[in-house]
């Protein structure tokens, strides 16, 4: 993590997986990023996440009747350099969002996203 990233206020890291963010990027409070040793989370250089962003790369395939969260699945996650995420939005795993995107608040990003697009 480059010195120069400002944590600014409580959040959380779960999970002993790599999460690399960028020079000048800023979390607001309550930012959470679950982790998995098999997907990476890679966050640019001057974004903005705000206020309660959560980053899940874990999930599951579709199991049977008998249990529908089948086997476990993990994918890694990418963050566009000056991209801004809005509060409260939820990135999934085998999620790309390309530079000087925005996610708006509230948003659940289960698609790449490309660069300089409003989702």
């Amino acid at each position: 993590m480059h010195p120069s990233v400002k944590f600014c206020g409580r959040g959380w890291i779960y999970g002993r997986g790599r999460l690399i963010i960028g020079e000048g990027t800023w979390l607001s409070p309550g930012v959470v990023f679950h982790t998995h040793l098999e997907a990476e989370i890679q966050i640019g250089e001057r974004c903005d996440l705000g206020p309660g962003v959560e980053f899940i790369v874990g999930s599951h395939e579709v199991g049977t009747g008998e249990r529908r969260a089948g086997n476990g699945t993990a994918r890694a996650i990418v963050v566009g350099n000056g991209c801004w995420v809005g509060a409260k939005s939820v990135i999934l795993g085998g999620v790309t969002i390309g530079d000087g995107a925005i996610i708006a608040a509230g948003a659940v990003v289960t698609r790449d996203v490309p660069a300089h697009t409003l989702v």
